[in-house]
């Protein structure tokens, strides 16, 4: 038995109901003459953490991804540059009165934006979202308020340090079509 799985039986233990959710979000960055800098929202929990949210009936996990992170950091114009990956986790839900005490099992892909070097961005109260605030891309580690977003951040990295395509040179050249990164939330598992 893994990890997830002792997990997941330890939290399902005296037969607690169980709901898979599929979200999708985004790392927004910009770049500016003092370097990139990444955006983070203080979360309804009072951490710092990236846009993201439900995937819509009908919806592609990117449009979810795209549409989340407008609305919750308040950013006009985004360009999609990469698919960073998924993550996925366990938790009780205790904050939507509809699943409150439900067993979520939920899987968050995320993806890379570039924004305007003149945005700024507004947090979406109605989402409980309090602050807005662009980092410089060497602090993102130590100011993400989640462990389990790491491995995201590590590859939002990777895409600067010249294994990316946001490195220089010929790694400038972002392909604005992303197409190819059209997902259905069928195939979120993969």
């Amino acid at each position: 038995m893994n990890a997830i799985e002792r997990q997941k039986k330890r939290l399902t233990k005296g037969g607690a109901k169980t709901r898979l959710e599929i979200s999708a979000g985004g790392i927004v960055f910009k770049r500016t003459p003092q370097g990139v800098r990444v955006a983070f929202i203080l979360d309804p929990f009072g951490k710092w953490a990236f846009a993201k949210g439900h995937v819509e009936k009908g919806e592609t996990i990117e449009d979810a991804a795209y549409r989340e992170t407008r609305e919750e950091m308040g950013l006009g114009r985004l360009r999609m540059v990469a698919k960073l990956g998924k993550i996925d986790f366990w938790f009780h839900d205790r904050y939507r009165s509809e699943t409150r005490g439900v067993l979520i099992h939920k899987h968050v892909h995320f993806f890379l934006f570039e924004a305007p070097p003149e945005a700024k961005g507004r947090p979406q109260k109605k989402e409980k979202i309090r602050r807005l605030i662009w980092v410089p891309l060497r602090n993102i580690s130590s100011v993400s308020g989640y462990k389990d977003v790491r491995p995201i951040i590590n590859k939002a990295k990777e895409y600067f340090s010249g294994s990316g395509r946001g490195a220089g040179g010929q790694g400038n050249k972002v392909n604005p079509d992303t197409s190819h990164l059209r997902t259905s939330a069928s195939q979120h598992l993969r």
